[in-house]
């Protein structure tokens, strides 16, 4: 199993970057998919949410409007546009599996970082 994230990297204040979680080792359109972040010294958060066939996505309030989750499940990808992006984005960005009653997954990470 795994979910390789790329994408990631530095960009100003207002600028835009895509991110991709590519899947391998299961079934990906069984499986929610979800983006999470970590910034230096503190806990990692949730930031999107999206169902399995793509129908349904949720947003954290501090991304809602800027950042949109989308799926391919042919390509086994999920992927985060990231537009409008403030210094407060900076993090490390996870992508994450989860079958619903069973196991999840993990990416390995990709930094972010929007600079002024």
């Amino acid at each position: 199993v795994q979910l390789v994230e790329s994408g990631g990297g530095r960009v100003q204040s207002g600028g835009s970057l895509r991110l991709s979680c590519a899947a391998s080792g299961f079934t990906f359109s069984n499986y929610l998919m979800r983006w999470y972040r970590q910034a230096p010294g503190k806990e990692r958060e949730f930031v999107a949410h999206i169902s399995h066939s793509g129908g349904v996505t949720n947003y954290a309030n501090s991304v809602k409007g800027r950042f949109i989750i989308s799926r391919d499940n042919v390509k086994n990808t999920v992927y985060l546009q990231m537009n409008s992006l403030k210094l407060e984005d900076t993090a490390v960005y996870y992508c994450h599996a989860l079958f619903l009653g069973g196991d999840d997954y993990w990416g390995q990470g990709t930094q972010v970082t929007v600079s002024s």
